[in-house]
């Protein structure tokens, strides 16, 4: 499988490629891929549109490469996903869309906590397009800019498990989805900190790839 990196963070290539490897056990061999250009982090539309078109480069050269069983787009807005999905005949998962069925399995209120305040409405809208919003809580939002948030992550720990909390205590969410690959790492580590189920989108993603695949 090919995980694509929508961003051009390398370290996150790598750190998202670490969390899937170890999601999938060895079953599917996992290469990153970092897109060429664009945006380092996605925060506002117009990232994830510019990312989108990047997505789908990246994605048709690996699976052109003849190695590529799969793909995974490697952000919470699944940019490009749906462009991919037309154009290869591989499975492809997006994170954001993998981890949101998973917390509103059996219909399960889930709320979701992330860093991206200029993404709301956007992340509203795929909850919607998704069929889910019945079961949605609503969205929890750290404080500081999501970009200084990223360099302190013990800072984003904190504010991240606040905004759960919120999702817990003031909105009945009993599932809550952190909203963004480049927070694996702090997903896993949330899943320890909270008493509530923590929905990862790595993991998530990976679980429906090995699914597609027969894993």
């Amino acid at each position: 499988m090919v995980l694509i990196n929508p961003n051009t963070s390398t370290a996150t290539t790598a750190m998202m490629t670490a969390l899937a490897r170890r999601a999938l056990g060895g079953a599917i061999p996992v290469r990153g891929v970092t897109v060429t250009r664009g945006p380092r982090m996605l925060t506002d539309p117009a990232a994830l549109d510019a990312a989108a078109r990047e997505v789908v480069a990246a994605g048709l050269r690996a699976t052109a490469a003849g190695d590529c069983a799969a793909l995974v787009v490697g952000a919470f807005g699944d940019p490009g996903a749906a462009e991919l999905r037309a154009a290869t005949d591989v499975p492809v998962v997006g994170l954001g869309e993998a981890a949101l069925r998973e917390a509103a399995s059996g219909g399960t209120p889930f709320g979701i906590a992330t860093t991206t305040p200029l993404l709301a409405e956007a992340i509203a809208a795929r909850v919607a397009a998704l069929g889910l919003a019945d079961r949605y809580t609503g969205l929890r939002l750290t404080t500081g800019a999501p970009e200084h948030l990223s360099a302190a992550p013990e800072s984003l720990l904190d504010e991240l498990e606040h905004a759960v909390r919120a999702c817990v205590e003031r909105d009945g969410a009993r599932a809550v989805v952190i909203g963004g690959g480049p927070l694996g790492e702090a997903a896993e580590e949330l899943r320890i900190r909270c008493d509530v189920r923590i929905v990862a989108p790595i993991p998530a993603a990976c679980r429906v790839l090995a699914r597609s695949l027969g894993r």
